[in-house]
């Protein structure tokens, strides 16, 4: 089963535990955890269900291309980091 892993910046404002969870895709595995944890949801997606703009998704190191379908698949080793882009000025 995949591992869904939020970096340390999103821990800083929300708590979420790495998780193991069931999911053929991006999006599978992410709605698993936000049933277990539903407050996780609004610091990933917007109110569309889109990626927010500032928080990317990588897949066993690969960036996640689509933000708005995350039908990319993952296998049962996967590992989903989401974590949030920093920006500087």
């Amino acid at each position: 089963m995949p591992r869904v892993i939020f970096t340390s910046n999103l821990q800083r404002h929300i708590d979420c535990p790495e998780r193991t969870v069931a999911g053929a895709t991006v999006r599978a595995a992410l709605q698993e955890v936000f049933g277990l944890q539903p407050q996780i949801r609004d610091y990933v997606l917007d109110e569309q269900g889109d990626l927010r703009k500032h928080v990317h998704i990588f897949v066993d190191g690969k960036r996640l291309r689509d933000g708005t379908h995350l039908d990319e698949p993952v296998a049962g080793t996967s590992e989903i980091y989401v974590m949030q882009a920093l920006s500087g000025g």
